[in-house]
This record gives structure tokens, C-alpha cells and sequence, in this order.
């Protein structure tokens, strides 16, 4: 059988989980020619290492930095990450074309419906980079009215009201110090680099509602482990991980159902492995 591979390709990239999640994937589908690996690679090293794959090669997971950098590298862009931006999947297809497509905003979708958020009149984001656009375009189809966007600078405030008005989602901007107002909105969506919370946890409210918290390591978070306390539903970045890499198998393998439940274990498995 002849082998068939994929990787993740990012900087930095040891962190990266999604060669476990893949991996687990493949063995519970029985796809035991296909291998998933990770390289680490910069905006200046993409275009060469594209430019070399060969036919064993079916696809790719894009992280930071390479998302907008592989754009101008692909011969066609869903509708999806051309309104971000961003493409953090790749499919190579048989005869030779690759086809970008971002799997984190149907991946946020996904993991709010698993846990029966499907509709929110209104919404908070925490932060202002390129997963705070990726969480407007989520929310653009499920949030009926406004989305407040907590940010530091009047540049990254401009910047998420751009972003709204290209999704159409209603966007108001708020300075970081007010962020604690957030916490009061029916789902947060916390997007900031570890530590950036922190300080939030003693503010939660009594009757908290959903808190998406995109990241994984750490966690949980101060923020996740006050908002838990109190009662509150939290999703953390593991939930979008799995979400998002289940849509990459699929699409990669053309397999129609990936293991969700094998996938996740791997990844909770993984996590535990490391604290």
C-alpha cells in the first residue's frame, strides 16, 4: 500500500496537538497507510516546502504564522476563508490542485451546537487577532444581535469594526479596562494569549453564562476555572481543536464521518500527559 501523508505546519509547532488528533483518527478508521507528522515552518520557508509536495501528499493544517501567508500559494479559497482571510487547511487534490479552506470558524460553530448554544442575542469578544475574526465569522450565524469586542488599542478597535461590517455582524468596540462588562453577555468568546484573563476571574458574575475559552494549554484558565465555579458552561480551545480537525480529516481523507469521540480522548490523553 502506498503511503499517503499530511502535517501541520506552523512556528512554533512542538506544542501542536493535531498530530495526535489526526493520528488517532486514522487508526480508528483503518487508515493505515496515511501518516500525520509536524514541521516547523516560518512565512519565509512556506512556499518552497509547498512547492515540493509530491503526489503521496493530501493534505495540510495551517497554524500562526501561515495562515494569510499560503493564500497566494493556492489554486482556489472557500468562501469561508476568504472572509477571514485565513486558511488553516489545505487538500491536495488527485490532480494536482490545492484548495484552501478554514475549518475554525465551522469548528466553533460545531463545538457551541454540542453543547446546545445555537442562538444568542448577543455576544462578547475578548481580544482583537486573528482568532477574534475567526470567532465574528462564528458568530455571524448564530448571534442575532450585537457582538462587543474588547480591545487595547484604537488600531485593533478599527480593525474588529472592519471585520464586522465585512461578516455583517453588528460590532461595538470597548476598551480593555471596561473587559469585565463582558462577562455579563449570554457567550464569551476569550481569544487573548495566556494570562491575559487572569485578572478577570474574580469578576465573574453569580449566574454566568457560556464561556468559549480558545485556549488549551494552560488549562483550565483562571477565567474557565472562576466561570466553572460559579455555574457557568465553559468550552475550552480542546473543543475547537476537535471540531476544526475532524473537518480537516474528513475533508482530507474524504472519509464523511470522522471520530469525534476517538479524537477527543486522544487529545484529553495528551493534555493529561503534559501537566
Amino acid at each position: 500500500m502506498s503511503r499517503i501523508r499530511a502535517a501541520v505546519l506552523g512556528s512554533p509547532i512542538e506544542h501542536s496537538l493535531s498530530p495526535v488528533l489526526h493520528r488517532a483518527a486514522y487508526r480508528e478508521l483503518g487508515l493505515t497507510g496515511w501518516s500525520y507528522d509536524r514541521f516547523e515552518t516560518d512565512e519565509a520557508a512556506l512556499p518552497a516546502f509547498v512547492a515540493g509536495l509530491g503526489p503521496e501528499w493530501a493534505g495540510l493544517s495551517l497554524t500562526m504564522p501561515l495562515k494569510r501567508a499560503v493564500i497566494p500559494l493556492l489554486d482556489a479559497v472557500s468562501d469561508t476563508a476568504a472572509s477571514v482571510e485565513a486558511v488553516n487547511t489545505v487538500v491536495l487534490t488527485e490532480d494536482g490542485r490545492r484548495l484552501g479552506d478554514n475549518t475554525d470558524i465551522p469548528g466553533i460553530v460545531a463545538a457551541l451546537h454540542e453543547r446546545g448554544v445555537t442562538t444568542v442575542d448577543r455576544a462578547a469578544v475578548l481580544g482583537a487577532g486573528a482568532t477574534a475574526s475567526s470567532a465574528l465569522a462564528a458568530l455571524s450565524r448564530i448571534c442575532t444581535g450585537e457582538v462587543t469586542a474588547y480591545v487595547r488599542s484604537s488600531a485593533r478597535a478599527e480593525e474588529m469594526r472592519r471585520w464586522g461590517e465585512r461578516l455583517g455582524v453588528p460590532v461595538r468596540t470597548a476598551d480593555w479596562s471596561r473587559a469585565a462588562e463582558a462577562l455579563t453577555a449570554p457567550l464569551v468568546i476569550a481569544t487573548t494569549p495566556a494570562g491575559t484573563t487572569d485578572a478577570l476571574a474574580a469578576q465573574v458574575p453569580g449566574r454566568p453564562g457560556t464561556l468559549f475559552d480558545v485556549l488549551y494549554d494552560p488549562w483550565p484558565t483562571a477565567l474557565a476555572a472562576a466561570w466553572s465555579g460559579r455555574g457557568g458552561q465553559v468550552l475550552g480551545g480542546l473543543d475547537l481543536l476537535v471540531h476544526q480537525a475532524v473537518l480537516q480529516v474528513e475533508q482530507m481523507t474524504g472519509c464523511p464521518a470522522a471520530p469525534l469521540a476517538a479524537m477527543r480522548a486522544a487529545g484529553e490523553s495528551a493534555l493529561l500527559a503534559r501537566r
